[in-house]
């Protein structure tokens, strides 16, 4: 049992494999944090109340419970506690939006409380999951903390369901799923910031006095923060010290937010915030919160990712459609909109002859689409590209052994389109303002059913009954002018959490509807890099970005809150690459980081780099179970090091798979030692690159890699236990 709670010390005692989490029930009705870290003997933990000036209290319970320093389970607004808040709500009938829930009463669940049309960690035969209850005695409204336990991941997840009891509305202001007081306050913090194009960008800073806050309010997780961070202490390594992470079970906007206080606490908060979110609740309604995940080790930060890599491909990921994954030639690169049936048959046929497993037919392809400026909601096939419907094309597509898949981006509209010309009005935009436009286009409305019914059933008219593999489903427009029709000025701060609710429903209908085909998303590359996504795609298409040099650092970033299985990448032609060997073979090692995949015009390539790609198809299959399932340790930070090199290793230490890439030439040349911590003492490897033996302590000590002159340069080692 990973969850006990005792009534005779009012603790509650929550453990995994290699953690423990306890909280305290202060007075009979403050949930208080005691403790979380190592599971094991040896461990103290009390609940201290500081004694500060300026805090105010309760006056039953004097100097013993202050809200402004207490180390809170979840915290509430204006009661007290000036920190950062958990929970907002508004009573409508007073306009006062001061917030208390006092504890009413736990239990343990087995397995766990699912959230309605939102994605959520899937259970297994050894989940458990905590209910707390508390009671707001002035609003009669009834919250309910979810903690969920993944024991064999050393992962709790948190989300929250807010019913309103009372007689009256109340709307929520602020909404944030995780909210843990560490009591610690010399922290470094690594977070993910970026761009389009260069995603989840690798940042450490010290967490200095104040409030730190990663966010966004595009209506998406974004290219600008991922949801996912870490805190660790000032000297944690990828293998030693004390490192948290925390992730959103969520694609939309969030906050999150790391606070130091006056007493020597972190704050940690992690949720839907309050710039783009309110949500009323009528009496007798419910409202369920996303899921947001943390993890604990110290065993370093490196560790942290492995448990977050595991928790994210046993609980969140679908089941792989393939037993294989396909590997991947897009069109994109190739033609960009300038495609037809008879040039995307030929493209098939010769990728077939290099051994790719699948052709996927971007954008182009449907209603009046010939640029980027129209056609954006018209789902059907472009009958002068198309002549005689998919169905015919498809079946010539596959007669050259290669499975098929579809570019879609169900969430846009042009305006110049035959869908806008109709309903003008699902458009996204506020009354009386202009429309604005990115990249010619407009956001559906899919916080309205009508919208999302509209799209299953045009997605069913034009896909039903053909043998499509593949959806690539993009995202190429953040929300702004956030406002629906369908919903009454005091619901409008719903609409972006509405919104995500529709894009969801469309997903887990696509994927019910076309159970044999997997599902790539996409949002102009990483944009929507989230746990949220991972639960309803196979992998997600990781930039925008295929120049290796940048790649190596979204990449690397990547790695921190998801597994390389997530991660989308492919090959492309810059200038003369996939001509010139030396590039070919650097461009394929930088993407044997994930799902292997190709973008260019195979019609232009000539016999020495089709045969070469060839064998790295071949290589890649060798290696694939490794990548997508072993563990991985970083080695080197692309960013510092003026290197990347990494290694995936299975679960008994008897496969390990090293890469070493540098991008950029080292006139010093100088000697890189990759040290493979888990191979084993007393064993002997092979390496079946380059014929050479070593020990298990040759490995441990460090393999030798002498930086290159001209950089581009990649060195792989694949070593097998005798």
């Amino acid at each position: 049992m990973s969850i006990k709670i005792s009534r005779k010390t009012n603790e509650i005692i929550i453990k995994t494999a290699n953690t423990m989490y306890v909280m305290g029930i202060k007075f009979g009705k403050f949930p208080v944090h005691l403790y979380y870290g190592r599971n094991g003997r040896g461990v103290k933990y009390e609940y201290k109340s500081p004694v500060t000036s300026f805090s105010p209290y309760f006056e039953e319970h004097g100097y013993d419970y202050f809200p402004d320093v207490a180390a809170s389970e979840f915290s509430f607004f204006g009661y007290g506690d000036f920190r950062a808040d958990a929970l907002r709500l508004r009573d409508m009938s007073t306009g006062s939006d001061t917030t208390m829930f006092y504890y009413k009463k736990a239990r343990v669940l087995k397995g766990r409380v699912d959230i309605p049309g939102l994605p959520c960690a899937e259970a297994d035969e050894n989940t458990e999951t905590l209910e707390l209850t508390m009671v707001d005695e002035v609003t009669g409204c009834e919250l309910k903390l979810y903690y969920t336990v993944f024991a064999d991941c050393d992962v709790i997840s948190r989300y929250f369901t807010l019913t309103n009891r009372g007689k009256n509305p109340v709307k929520i202001e602020k909404c944030m799923m995780l909210c843990l007081d560490i009591d610690k306050d010399d922290l470094d913090m690594i977070s993910f910031h970026g761009s389009h194009c260069f995603e989840r960008m690798y940042t450490r800073e010290h967490v200095a006095p104040g409030n730190r806050s990663i966010f966004s309010r595009r209506g998406a997780s974004s290219h600008q923060f991922n949801p996912f961070f870490m805190l660790c202490d000032p000297k944690a390594t990828e293998e030693r010290g004390d490192a948290y992470g925390f992730n959103l079970v969520y694609s939309g906007s969030f906050l999150s937010e790391v606070e130091t206080e006056q007493c020597g606490k972190t704050r940690v908060l992690s949720g839907l915030g309050s710039d783009n979110f309110s949500y009323l609740l009528e009496p007798g309604e419910t409202f369920t919160s996303p899921e947001a995940v943390m993890s604990y080790s110290n065993r370093g930060i490196g560790q942290v990712s492995r448990n977050m890599h595991k928790f994210t491909r046993n609980h969140i990921l679908p089941n792989d459609r393939f037993e294989k994954r396909p590997v991947v030639l897009n069109s994109w690169e190739a033609f960009w909109f300038d495609i037809d049936e008879d040039v995307m048959t030929r493209f098939a046929a010769e990728a077939a002859k290099v051994g790719m497993d699948m052709v996927v037919m971007d954008d182009g392809w449907f209603g009046g689409r010939i640029d980027d400026r129209r056609g954006l909601g018209d789902w059907w096939p472009n009958p002068d590209r198309f002549k005689n419907g998919l169905g015919s094309f498809i079946d010539n597509v596959k007669k050259s052994g290669v499975k098929f898949g579809i570019w879609i981006e169900p969430e846009m509209i042009n305006p110049d389109s035959q869908l806008f010309k109709e309903h003008p009005e699902w458009a996204i935009s506020a009354p009386g303002r202009e429309l604005l436009l990115s990249r010619s286009q407009a956001v559906l409305d899919m916080a309205n059913p009508e919208v999302v019914q509209y799209l299953k059933d045009r997605f069913e008219e034009t896909f039903g009954g053909l043998s499509i593999d593949y959806f690539k489903w993009d995202m190429n427009r953040h929300l702004s002018e956030v406002y629906s029709p369908t919903l009454p000025p005091e619901r409008q701060g719903e609409v972006s959490f509405r919104y995500m609710k529709g894009v969801y429903d469309l997903l887990r209908w696509l994927n019910e509807r076309f159970p044999n085909a997997m599902i790539e998303t996409c949002s102009g590359g990483g944009g929507r890099y989230d746990l949220g996504m991972m639960k309803y795609s196979t992998q997600i298409w990781t930039s925008d970005n295929t120049y290796p040099v940048a790649r190596t650092a979204i990449q690397y970033g990547s790695t921190f809150g998801y597994p390389a299985t997530t991660m989308s990448c492919h090959v492309a032609n810059h200038g003369d690459s996939v001509e010139n060997a030396r590039q070919l073979e650097y461009y394929y090692r930088v993407a044997l980081n994930g799902p292997l995949g190709y973008e260019f015009d195979i019609l232009k390539i000539g016999d020495t780099a089709k045969a070469a790609i060839s064998k790295q198809i071949a290589e890649y299959r060798e290696y694939e179970e490794l990548i997508l399932r072993g563990e991985l340790y970083r080695l080197q930070n692309p960013m510092k090091d003026g290197a990347y090199s990494y290694y995936f290793v299975n679960e008994d230490n008897s496969e390990i798979l090293l890469s070493y890439l540098q991008a950029f030439g080292d006139k010093k040349e100088k000697t890189n030692k990759l040290k493979i911590s888990r191979a084993e003492t007393g064993a002997t490897y092979i390496d079946t690159i380059g014929g050479n033996t070593y020990t298990g302590e040759d490995l441990r000590r460090g393999i030798e890699v002498k930086s290159d002159k001209d950089g581009g340069y990649a060195r792989m080692f694949h070593f097998v236990k005798e």
